[in-house]
């Protein structure tokens, strides 16, 4: 272990250590250009950071780790691009599971099944019932994911409960509502890293993201290393996180 590693996985207590860490991989397309490659050279690349992140996931002992693989909003990209998109998606199940698996690592894909491909959701079911009593990292992959669709159908599923009599409206609570989301049962992300220098959510996890510290770094997915991953979470342990109170603990 690294002594940058040893920094971040220690020192600080293990009550500023994240549990869950969230990514939006953004930059792929501009890390291709820069460098003279086509946009799906960009992707590949992207695809060599995922395991990257997930070996620093791994090895820091981070239970939860979340990544922006596919926007709804991306299906308006050339049909060229999202066919290269699901390709490599596939590819990934085909050749990584088993190392996935072997690694301990639980694969829980959260997001819409329209328009995608039924070979890939045959793909991914088996990722998941594969990899579903693994218990070192949850790495949960949010593809073909929009927040605003997400709490959308949420509020149509309890709504449809009401109406059907099996619960009344003053039975909807946070805890409830949050029960009806795509991430029920996983804890909020305490750390948000978005590359590409951009500073938005991109309508991902708007309802998850209420208190999660952001760090946004100046670089393209691909260079994403192990060593941004320890920055990052260095740059969280730095914040005080007060959920609505003072520093000291007390409500104001």
């Amino acid at each position: 272990m690294s002594k940058s590693t040893e920094e971040a996985a220690s020192g600080g207590g293990v009550d500023r250590q994240p549990r869950h860490v969230a990514i939006i991989m953004d930059g792929n397309g501009r890390w291709a250009a820069a460098h003279g490659y086509p946009r799906g050279e960009g992707h590949r690349r992207g695809v060599e950071a995922v395991k990257r992140a997930v070996r620093a996931a791994l090895e820091l002992g981070i239970p939860t780790l979340t990544i922006f693989s596919f926007s709804s909003e991306n299906w308006s990209r050339p049909r060229s691009e999202i066919d290269d998109l699901m390709g490599l998606m596939k590819r990934f199940i085909r050749r990584d599971l088993a190392e996935l698996h072997a690694q301990d690592v639980r694969i829980r894909v959260i997001g819409g099944t329209d328009r995608v491909d039924p070979e890939l959701l045959a793909l991914i079911a088996e990722a998941e019932r594969t990899t579903s009593r693994n218990t070192k990292l949850d790495l949960v992959i949010a593809f073909n994911y929009g927040s605003r669709a997400e709490i959308t159908a949420a509020a149509r599923r309890l709504a449809e409960r009401v109406a059907a009599g099996e619960m009344q409206a003053s039975d909807i609570t946070v805890s409830t509502f949050e029960a009806a989301l795509d991430t029920a049962g996983m804890p909020d992300p305490d750390l948000l890293i978005r590359t590409s220098g951009e500073l938005r959510l991109s309508n991902f996890l708007l309802w998850q993201c209420a208190y999660t510290e952001l760090v946004f770094l100046d670089i393209c997915w691909p260079e994403f290393t192990h060593e941004h991953l320890v920055e990052a979470i260095r740059t969280y342990r730095q914040r005080h996180r007060r959920f609505g109170g003072l520093a000291d603990g007390t409500v104001p």
